[in-house]
């Protein structure tokens, strides 16, 4: 059996992936034969448990044995990837990302201060999110829904403005910190999209106004929500991207039982994005990754941690998805009002959110 961000996929499933032909072109062999001379790959912010990474680490650690995997801080925000490359700008030791996975709205910003290294996969004609240098690429998306405990909520919330019910006292967390993660950083933007109607640039404050109404209510717990709290029951509703709250879903398996739910309104698609460090110690090895996972193995993987890859049109008109895995997903009507932010909307929207929290909403999210 393979196990991927637990789930554990069929031996028919298996056998797909291990015999299917993949129709991208490989990489050099003077990539490869780099890579290997570098010896060490060095990604930071990839959780095991989000959006199928463990399952793709382990994959080009199979394809590529002679590289190292020197995994930095799983749970690093988008600001601490960044940060981390700064920081380490003249480190070439074990502390100095290789590569980046971060909100979409970050690429653009680090791209102008010369933070990433500018690389074209071989499949950079069909991801359609990208720096057309190759500087950052968006490699997968999904929607910010409500993660809930059904032992400890009997009335499951639907939309929003559920969320401000007094039932749900001291329940509703965020999935990070709304100062630096992205995740977070646009859970209040889908909230200000729902209660402004849909309004693109009053929708930051509104996020605001929203948080600081449920934080007021004592509705809103600041403590950065995950499976085991939600376990736990000291943030039995969490606000995160599907992929994350599918999963967490599928590892608990009904201890406790857990409810997945894509809000009726201010339904947000978010992207993430790949990137090189322009300081990266080991630039080949990061590249030969990035080549994997936008190969189609790599994209499949995304897929079986409920994500949806950049490629994943392409893969399924080209029947290379298998039907279990397409099952597995939620229903594609949920996808139907997905509103995907503009670059811009998604500046403005951080800018406004990272400087208004404390003295809007005022709860230190730890």
């Amino acid at each position: 059996m393979s196990r991927v961000t637990g789930k554990v996929l069929s031996l028919s499933a298996v056998a797909f992936l291990a015999t299917t032909a993949f129709s991208y072109a490989e990489p050099s062999a003077e990539l490869i034969a780099a890579a290997k001379a570098e010896g060490m790959f060095s990604p930071i912010a990839l959780p095991h448990d989000w959006c199928g990474w463990e399952g793709i680490l382990n994959g080009f650690k199979a394809k590529y044995p002679e590289i190292k995997l020197n995994e930095l801080n799983p749970d690093a925000g988008s600001a601490d990837e960044i940060e981390a490359i700064k920081a380490n700008k003249d480190n070439k030791g074990p502390q100095a990302p290789d590569m980046v996975d971060v909100g979409l709205a970050f690429g653009p910003a680090a791209t102008k201060e010369g933070l990433f290294l500018p690389y074209k996969v071989e499949t950079f004609d069909e991801i359609e999110n990208k720096d057309p240098e190759g500087h950052w690429y968006g490699g997968y998306y999904g929607v910010l829904s409500f993660e809930v405990n059904k032992d400890i909520v009997k009335n499951v919330p639907q939309d929003w403005a559920d969320l401000l019910k007094p039932e749900y006292a001291n329940s509703v967390a965020l999935a990070g910190d709304p100062r630096a993660a992205n995740q977070a950083i646009l859970s209040v933007y889908a909230a200000g999209l729902a209660t402004s109607g849909g309004d693109a640039a009053k929708a930051p404050q509104a996020g605001l106004d929203f948080f600081k109404k449920l934080n007021d209510a004592g509705n809103f717990v600041p403590v950065i929500g995950k499976a085991a709290s939600l376990a736990q029951g000291t943030t039995p509703i969490v606000i995160r991207w599907d992929y994350n709250a599918l999963a967490d879903r599928d590892t608990l398996n009904g201890n406790p039982p857990v409810e997945v739910v894509v809000p009726k309104s201010g339904v947000l698609a978010g992207v993430y994005a790949q990137a090189i460090s322009a300081y990266a110690p080991h630039p080949n090895a990061a590249k030969l990754w990035m080549e994997y996972i936008y190969s189609d193995e790599g994209q499949l993987g995304f897929l079986k941690g409920y994500c949806h890859p950049a490629r994943f049109n392409k893969l399924v008109a080209d029947g290379k998805v298998p039907q279990e895995i397409l099952d597995k997903l939620p229903a594609a009507d949920l996808y139907k009002q997905a509103i995907f932010p503009s670059l811009e909307e998604q500046d403005a929207n951080k800018t406004a959110v990272t400087g208004g929290w404390d003295s809007v909403v005022g709860a230190n999210v730890q």
